[in-house]
C-alpha cells in the first residue's frame, strides 16, 4: 500500500486513536493541537498502545516514530491527502477549525470531521474554497481497534469523494458505512442515545443500579450485538418463520409505552447514583487499566468474528461448522 500523509487536527482520546490507526497502518502522520502538552500526551498514549497495536499486526512501513507535531495548522494540513479534524464538540469552534483547514489544504485533500453529532452541511458552510470535500467520518473510541466508520456528505458534498474516502478507510482495515443522508448524531450515536437515556431513567427511578444495568446488557443482548444487530437479533426471535412471524406476534405491542421518549432530567442525584455506581463497579482499577483489558478483550472478538465470517452488516459467508 502506498504511503499516505494524514494530517491530525486536535489531538484528544480521538485524535490520539486516528494517530494510532493511521501509523500502524504504514502512514505519516502531520499532527497539530495548540493545547499545552499535547505532543506528550500523545507520546504516553502511542507508547502505551503500540505493543498492542503489534501483536494485533501492522503494516511493513508502519513506526511510532512516523508522527510529528507542527507548529501551525496550516504547517500540518499544506501537504495531507487526508486531514482528520477532531476538535471539541462545538459548532462554532468546528466551523472555524474546518474553515481554515479549508483554506490551507490541497484542493484534492478530503476533509473529515470527527463530530458525533453535526451534519456535514451544517460543518461545510464557513467552507469557502471547496466545500464538496467536506464529509463527516465518526470512529467510535478506541478508534485504532473499533473497525466502523459512519461516512456522510452533506449538501455540497461531491458523490466521488465519500467513494475516494471509503477507499481511504477500507485500506485502513476499517469498516466504512456510508449513510444515505444525514442526521444530527448519525447511525450508531442515536442508537447508543436510546439505550442510554432508558438507563438513566431505569437509575433515576430506582428500578435498577448502574451496576445492574450493565450486568442486563453485558449477560443478556450485549452479547448476541458482538454477532449480530438488533434486526436479525429478532429475526432469529421470530422462529422458523423469522421477521415475518415475529412482527405478527410481537408488533401490536410496538405502540405500548416501553420507551420514555424525553430524556430525564440530568439532577444533582442522578448524577450522584451515575457517578457512585460506576466508581463502585470499577473497584479501585484505573481507566487505564480498564482500557488494557478492553483492548485484549476487542481483538479476541474481531478475530473471533472474522473465524465466523460473519459480521453484523454483511451477509453471512460458508465456513466450517
Amino acid at each position: 500500500m502506498k504511503q499516505k500523509t494524514m494530517a491530525v487536527v486536535g489531538t484528544g482520546v480521538i485524535g490520539n486513536g486516528w494517530i494510532a490507526r493511521f501509523i500502524a497502518n504504514g502512514h505519516k502522520v502531520l499532527a497539530f493541537d495548540p493545547a499545552a502538552g499535547a505532543e506528550e500526551k500523545t507520546r504516553e498514549l502511542l507508547d502505551e498502545v503500540w505493543p498492542t497495536l503489534i501483536a494485533h499486526g501492522v503494516a511493513d512501513q508502519a513506526s511510532i516514530e512516523n508522527v510529528t507535531f507542527t507548529k501551525t495548522l496550516e504547517e500540518a494540513v499544506q501537504h495531507a491527502d487526508l486531514i482528520q479534524e477532531n476538535v471539541p464538540e462545538r459548532e462554532d469552534v468546528k466551523k472555524k477549525v474546518l474553515a481554515q483547514i479549508d483554506a490551507a489544504a490541497p484542493a484534492s485533500a478530503i476533509i473529515a470531521s470527527s463530530t458525533s453529532g453535526y451534519k456535514p452541511s451544517v460543518l461545510q458552510k464557513t467552507c469557502a474554497h471547496h466545500p464538496e470535500r467536506v464529509i463527516v467520518a465518526h470512529p467510535f473510541n478506541p478508534v485504532y481497534l473499533i473497525p466502523l466508520v459512519e461516512l456522510a456528505g452533506g449538501e455540497e458534498t461531491e458523490r466521488l469523494i465519500l467513494e475516494k474516502a471509503y477507499g481511504f478507510y477500507d485500506e485502513l482495515n476499517m469498516k466504512p458505512l456510508v449513510m444515505s443522508g444525514e442526521i444530527d448524531g448519525h447511525i450508531g450515536d442515536r442508537l447508543m442515545e436510546a439505550l442510554w437515556r432508558e438507563s438513566l431513567h431505569i437509575v433515576n427511578d430506582g428500578v435498577a443500579t448502574t451496576e445492574e444495568v450493565d450486568k442486563a446488557i453485558v449477560y443478556g443482548p450485549g452479547l448476541r450485538w458482538a454477532l449480530m444487530g438488533p434486526f436479525l437479533t429478532l429475526h432469529l426471535a421470530g422462529g422458523e418463520k423469522g421477521m415475518a412471524h415475529m412482527l405478527e406476534q410481537f408488533g401490536p405491542a410496538l405502540k405500548l409505552p416501553w420507551t420514555r421518549l424525553v430524556a430525564p432530567e440530568l439532577t444533582e442525584e442522578l448524577s450522584r447514583k451515575v457517578i457512585e455506581g460506576t466508581s463502585d463497579q470499577s473497584d479501585g482499577k484505573s481507566v487505564q487499566e480498564m482500557e488494557q483489558r478492553r483492548d485484549r478483550f476487542l481483538i479476541k472478538l474481531m478475530q473471533l468474528l472474522e473465524e465466523e465470517g460473519f459480521w453484523p452488516s454483511e451477509r453471512m459467508t460458508p465456513h466450517d461448522s
